[in-house]
């Protein structure tokens, strides 16, 4: 067993929440109270890039602190499983002498997101569809659990699913940001389209009357988002309290991250986390550790979801298998705020679109290998700086920085299949899986 440092790690994980619908990131709805007070508590990453959506493919690479393109999961709901030979994040703490425990129910999606955890609590067992636990579910087992292990040195894992799709806040909080309109004026056309997709129908029938009726403002839709995610920060609230009253916030490292953010009604998309545009890549990253991590931290720099695993290993004082290709960011939220991390991310969506990107500090550029079914171009280009919505691309304006983003992407892809003694795409060689609904959808 290796010696580690008496510390405790608590990785809270809001599932569907994209960074800036929280006011911590520059949100004009207060939707986060208790993030924002975390954050100010500790160190905000403004650009943490997840590397691979949506969730599955997201939560290999935050346990194993590999790129999609190593781990080999690349998309949502495929038949591939994570070889047993790569190392993950709580099996290395529970090797270390850590307590581990999940509150989650990955592991009804692939049963090896349970290795490495002694305790596996899964309060969405009660669903008929998982992911519409409440956070208050996950709270009466995550808050006593802690409570009884706060002496030992523990990793607790909490993986909360407010605000993913159907946005149901509790009614209380329905009317927090809500403009007071009809959301159902027959008028507004600002979901046309929507019922052409594939969630368009669920949409239609089993939600939009549990909100009120036959919903047609968009915006209403956008205010239940929202409204999820104020519900899921006071569950956050109690669960940070609960850690204060324990007596072990002191000797805890508290981890803040999403696995991949969500799409409102742009690009065609709606209410949905495929595309590899920011509302779905970019995501929140928040770190605190009380004497360890300055409070009040922006940081700036490129990070990706592959630098958790090392994060919280190095904070442990355990050594980072050199397996794992991101970086401790331990140094620079401690004070080197000039610490060089990467100048890019390669990043890939392979569950209803098959596209490759590149997200540099300025500019996203993104392939697909198929037509999507929102009638987007092969390439698309957009500078950040001047257009962070990602409307207007810039392929046909600036054709040689886009070409020279493709060739940078291909070569990048051929060096890393051909150190790993692969030769074709993966996304490719394993396809899109829930699109292929859509597929059959438009063969009808």
């Amino acid at each position: 067993m290796v010696v580690i440092e008496i510390m405790n790690i608590l990785l809270i994980d809001v599932d569907t929440l994209r960074a800036d619908h929280l006011g911590c990131y520059g949100y004009h709805r207060r939707t986060s109270p208790a993030m924002d007070l975390l954050a100010r508590q500790g160190a905000l990453f403004e650009n943490c890039i997840a590397p691979g959506i949506p969730t599955t493919p997201a939560h290999a690479t935050l346990f194993t602190g590999t790129h999609p393109l190593t781990h080999k999961i690349v998309t949502h709901g495929g038949r591939r499983d994570l070889d047993d030979s790569i190392p993950v994040l709580p099996s290395i703490l529970e090797r270390s002498g850590i307590t581990t425990c999940a509150i989650d129910n990955l592991f009804d999606v692939k049963k090896w997101f349970a290795r490495g955890f002694e305790f596996y609590i899964n309060p969405a067992r009660r669903h008929q569809l998982g992911l519409m636990v409440s956070c208050d579910e996950m709270n009466a087992r995550a808050i006593p659990w802690l409570k009884s292990h706060a002496k030992e040195p523990f990793f607790l894992f909490v993986h909360y699913w407010d605000p993913h799709t159907p946005y149901l806040p509790p009614r209380r909080y329905r009317d927090l940001y809500h403009d007071g309109n009809d959301p159902c004026d027959p008028h507004n056309r600002s979901l046309a389209g929507m019922e052409q997709q594939p969630f368009g129908e669920m949409w239609r029938q089993f939600w939009f009357p549990k909100l009120g009726g036959h919903i047609t403002d968009a915006e209403y839709v956008v205010a239940m988002y929202d409204s999820e995610i104020r519900y899921v920060d006071d569950g956050i609230r109690d669960l940070l309290h609960a850690l204060d009253e324990s007596g072990a916030a002191e000797d805890t490292l508290v981890a803040l991250i999403a696995d991949h953010g969500e799409s409102m009604y742009q690009h065609d998309i709606f209410f949905d986390h495929h595309g590899l545009y920011e509302c779905n890549v970019r995501v929140p990253l928040i770190l605190r550790w009380p004497g360890r991590i300055g409070a009040g931290q922006t940081i700036s720099q490129l990070v990706q979801h592959t630098d958790l695993a090392p994060t919280l290993l190095d904070a442990a004082g355990i050594t980072i298998p050199p397996g794992m290709e991101g970086v401790s960011l331990i140094p620079l939220a401690s004070g080197n705020p000039h610490l060089s991390t990467v100048d890019r991310v390669y990043t890939e969506e392979c569950t209803w679109q098959a596209k490759w990107g590149i997200r540099t500090a300025t500019h996203k550029f993104i392939l697909s290998r198929q037509p999507d079914y929102h009638n987007m171009p092969r390439t698309e280009l957009y500078n950040l700086k001047e257009d962070p919505g990602e409307g207007r691309s810039l392929v046909a304006i600036q054709p040689d920085l886009a070409a020279r983003f493709e060739a940078e992407l291909e070569e990048w892809l051929s060096r890393n299949l051909e150190r790993q003694g692969g030769t074709a795409d993966p996304l490719i060689e394993q396809g899109i899986t829930l699109g292929k609904r859509w597929e059959a959808m438009k063969r009808r």
